[in-house]
């Protein structure tokens, strides 16, 4: 009998949290928390938990599971009289399904630890997919840290979508490093390739659509292409979230001892879809950002 904590309810956390209490093995029960419960009435009226802390989540629930923007918003529901770490009072695991720089988990997990006397842990379990994988239940979950934790998170990780062990605390954020690097490339040659072929008269519809029977298709370029064809830009992931997924690859990078042919460029592209005032637009902007510098 597990109670399961799921922190941060939006975009993507909300269906997470979803696919798992739809699943849960009969005696576990969830536990929620976030700023509104808005998009998680659904689960409140079927018999999940809502907590107005994390610190009377913590002390509920066995495992947490977080899906919210960065460390500092980590931090945030740790920290303090009514954070998470206050309310731990047995061994808890904290999952962090977050994209974030690989460093800043392994030295979230050694800091909590000590903070919590040894009684929790932090091991990492970034999502690919998008709001779309989200939905389905069908994320890639690339999951970091010891094998006895690892275990222990699985079962409702594989409610969700995919997640496969790739190494020790730190590797999942790696490998969601590596992952947002060819998925930026993506992004931004798709949204280029849209202007230049509009430019030269082509019908952009009819080219998405051939390019996506041959070499150059991908989920990127079949989720996105509506939106260049159609220029929406109407927010599923929003741009300036690219910032720091892009930093944190560089930084491995750099820790690795990688030269870089593609990630500086994608960055500065990134930053200047945010420098225009973008990003909290989809990432498809970027096709605006080229649209609208000269050569």
């Amino acid at each position: 009998m597990t109670t399961v904590g799921f922190v941060g309810l939006g975009t993507m956390g909300s269906p997470m949290a979803r696919h798992m209490f739809d699943s849960l093995p009969a005696d576990d029960t969830m536990v929620l928390h976030d700023l509104s419960d808005a998009k998680v009435t659904d689960l409140l009226a079927g018999g999940a938990v809502w907590c107005a802390t994390p610190r009377e989540l913590a002390a509920k629930a066995e495992i947490v599971f977080f899906m919210v923007p960065d460390i500092p918003q980590i931090k945030a529901s740790l920290d303090g009289a009514d954070g998470l770490l206050a309310g731990i009072e047995s061994e808890t695991l904290i999952v962090v399904c977050s994209t974030v720089a690989p460093d800043a988990i392994r030295t979230l997990d050694a800091e909590v630890a000590e903070a919590s006397n040894g009684l929790a842990h932090v091991i990492d379990a970034p999502v690919s997919g998008g709001q779309v994988g989200a939905e389905a239940g069908t994320l890639s979950i690339m999951v970091g840290g010891p094998e006895e934790f690892v275990e222990q998170a699985m079962p409702y990780l594989g409610l969700a979508g995919n997640p496969v062990h790739l190494g020790p605390t730190g590797a999942g954020e790696v490998a969601k490093a590596c992952n947002q690097l060819i998925c930026a490339a993506s992004i931004v040659a798709n949204a280029e390739a849209a202007v230049v072929a509009e430019r030269a008269g082509l019908d952009v519809a009819k080219l998405f659509d051939l390019m996506s029977g041959g070499y150059a298709s991908s989920r990127i370029m079949i989720d996105k292409a509506p939106r260049y064809i159609n220029k929406d830009y109407t927010v599923s992931g929003a741009a300036a979230f690219w910032i720091k997924d892009l930093k944190a690859y560089l930084e491995e990078a750099k820790v690795t001892g990688t030269v870089t042919v593609q990630g500086d460029r994608l960055l500065d592209a990134f930053q200047g879809v945010v420098d225009a005032g973008w990003g909290e637009q989809d990432t498809a902007i970027v096709q605006k950002f080229i649209e609208e510098n000269q050569a």
